[in-house]
């Protein structure tokens, strides 16, 4: 029992308690061991890399009616740089692919990996000569779009976590400590409840308390998101993270740590951030959902074609139907996108 109250004290007592919390649950996403420079690099050089795949293409240039330059070796070209596309940008979905088919939750991972190795083996088999389809402009355009998606999709959360980095920098480490005629510095997390704190101007208030002597001017703007100050006098309710201005005050504490007004945004912040959105939440059951309607339909479309005697058609027209299901990822990225970048303006909306 009183181990427990000791920790209960504990986390009461720090300061940045809530920020804390934001970067444990920011440990255990679905985003572990991404960052926003690595989609970002992933990106420009799979659209490097898409460019030359698409323009040597036979199936756009009969389109736009254009012949592309041709040289020995030239109609290998979607197929190397294909291939290309398909291991630098592709793998990582296809890692991801793996750590839900092994948590038993086939989602848009699955998905998008499913499609491109159907669009990679169908390639490469008419590279060989087995098809006469080939799709490599296809692969490379899909591995480029779904990168961009993460890109966007990392960069948004990124900019979320950084507002809460923000939040945690408006709590001052240290304290004026106001005892009888004197002050004492000490650090933030060593005040309790009722004691007196001097506030000097343009510094932040420490605590959340009720101003007992003195005036000022406080802005708390980063709080409420009103851009003017707020006149403060003896009897006046102050937050933790404000700037006082003006004039100095001296303020008997009413909450500290996760007690206070600032602590419980960053707690619900970073409580709303990792658990995510009912929108993206729909999202992956529709992924799941989709990616078994699109095997039993490739199934079932490679048996019937294939017992009917076509059986190149059947093939072909199997990988197809997987292929298509991949623009549903489109839309989840679009959901996640939505939610996430509307993350970051929060804390400084108020």
């Amino acid at each position: 029992m009183d181990q427990m109250t000791h920790e209960a004290h504990g986390r009461a007592a720090d300061p940045h308690a809530g920020h804390k919390m934001s970067k444990s649950h920011g440990n255990h996403d679905r985003h572990a061991g991404h960052s926003v420079a690595m989609f970002r690099d992933k990106f420009w050089l799979s659209f490097a890399l898409t460019i030359p795949v698409v323009f040597w293409s036979m199936d756009v240039q009969h389109w736009l009616g254009y012949a592309a330059p041709s040289f020995p070796g030239s109609r290998f070209i979607p197929a190397i740089l294909g291939t290309v596309a398909f291991v630098y940008g592709g793998l990582v979905f296809i890692r991801g692919a793996w750590g839900e088919l092994a948590d038993r939750k086939p989602g848009m991972m699955t998905l998008i990996s499913l499609a491109i190795i159907v669009a990679f083996g169908t390639s490469l088999a008419a590279t060989l000569g087995l098809f006469e389809i080939e799709v490599w402009w296809e692969l490379a355009s899909l591995i480029t779009i779904m990168v961009l998606g993460h890109w966007l999709e990392m960069r948004a959360i990124s900019q979320a976590r950084g507002a809460l980095d923000a939040l945690a920098a408006l709590l001052p480490d240290t304290a004026e400590r106001v005892s009888g005629s004197e002050t004492q510095t000490v650090a933030v997390s060593e005040l309790k409840v009722n004691d007196v704190v001097l506030v000097r101007p343009g510094t932040r208030v420490p605590a959340d308390g009720a101003v007992v002597e003195g005036s000022a001017d406080v802005d708390e703007s980063m709080i409420t998101g009103e851009s003017r100050t707020v006149s403060k006098g003896p009897g006046g309710k102050v937050i933790a993270g404000t700037v006082a201005s003006g004039g100095s005050l001296r303020v008997r504490v009413a909450a500290i740590g996760e007690e206070t007004a600032l602590s419980g945004i960053m707690r619900l912040a970073a409580t709303a951030q990792a658990s995510g959105s009912r929108t993206q939440a729909l999202a992956d059951r529709a992924a799941a959902i989709l990616f078994y309607v699109a095997v039993a339909s490739g199934a079932i479309t490679l048996a019937y074609w294939w017992l009917s005697g076509d059986r190149e058609h059947a093939l072909i027209r199997a990988a197809t139907v997987l292929i298509i299901a991949w623009p549903f990822c489109v839309l989840r990225h679009a959901s996640n996108s939505a939610t996430d970048f509307r993350q970051p303006t929060q804390p400084h909306d108020g």
